[in-house]
């Protein structure tokens, strides 16, 4: 018998799905001065778990995004039936944090590490009054938008890029390339969603994207200057970064092996009842 009888103790490698409001946090990760989310879900799980455990995520949002279904998971000791965990982790949570799913994944599964793409959707209420109900969970703009003009530059970025343009000067990706699957703009109702699916993506680069939209929306920009921009490798010539208010994480995706273990859950913003 060793000394260290924790080393023979099992581990289970749990993949969560988490739905949050980001408005009263400094984004995902975990921070010294301020609240992230990672941090109040971490608590909440090594509650329950009666370890510390840490929580990793398929993205990292930015202060005030959203996410109606980040993918992330945890390591632990603890054996939980998964509906003790959902429900226990979720008594512990703040009201604006919920677990909407867990599932028990082999111990080669990385939440972020392995995954393949990422999806997120922009939300616009475009509309002349302000909304009440929505506030900071969507982007209000008031005067109209071109949507076919936005639509034409969007679907200009479908492939792969370099998007130096498009990313927030404190970026530390060591690379700014990455491969657009799909750039889809519509709207829905008075909302306009921008549903957009990459390879992954940099610091506040669907933001920057979006806000470059908005300048054509307005006919301040060109749609053809959506592709001039991003040639220029040079994001002080860009537009002006658009609100994180509309921003939601809403899918990441993984190699069959993984992906057929994950629950299908409909993709959200929920209240937005958008097909998937």
């Amino acid at each position: 018998m060793t000394e260290n009888n924790e080393v023979k103790r099992p581990t289970y490698t749990l993949a969560i799905a988490i739905e949050f409001l980001g408005t009263h946090y400094h984004g995902w990760q975990r921070q010294r001065e301020v609240l992230g989310v990672q941090q109040a879900l971490e608590t909440a799980i090594s509650t329950v778990a009666n370890e510390p455990v840490e929580v990793i995520a398929a993205g990292r949002t930015d202060s005030s995004v959203h996410a109606s279904n980040m993918i992330a998971h945890f390591v632990t000791h603890a054996y939980r039936p998964t509906h003790n965990w959902l429900r226990g982790v979720n008594s512990l949570l703040p009201d604006d944090i919920a677990l909407r799913w867990v599932q028990p994944m082999p111990a080669d599964f990385h939440a972020r590490f392995a995954a393949i793409a990422r999806r997120y959707r922009y939300i616009t209420l475009n509309q002349t009054q302000r909304p009440a109900i929505l506030n900071h969970q969507v982007t209000h703009i008031y005067e109209p938008l071109d949507l076919k003009a936005m639509q034409l530059a969007a679907a200009d970025i479908v492939g792969t890029h370099d998007f130096s343009s498009y990313r927030a000067a404190a970026c530390q990706s060591n690379q700014p390339v990455r491969h657009i699957s799909h750039a889809n703009l519509f709207t829905h109702g008075p909302f306009i969603v921008f549903d957009i699916q990459a390879d992954g993506f940099l610091h506040h680069m669907v933001r920057n994207l979006m806000g470059t939209l908005y300048a054509i929306g307005r006919h301040e920009l060109e749609p053809a200057d959506f592709l001039n921009i991003l040639a220029k490798k040079d994001r002080t010539i860009a537009p002006p970064t658009a609100s994180g208010d509309g921003l939601y994480f809403i899918n990441a995706y993984y190699p069959e092996h993984f992906q057929t273990l994950l629950p299908n859950a409909p993709l959200t913003p929920i209240w937005l009842n958008l097909p998937d």
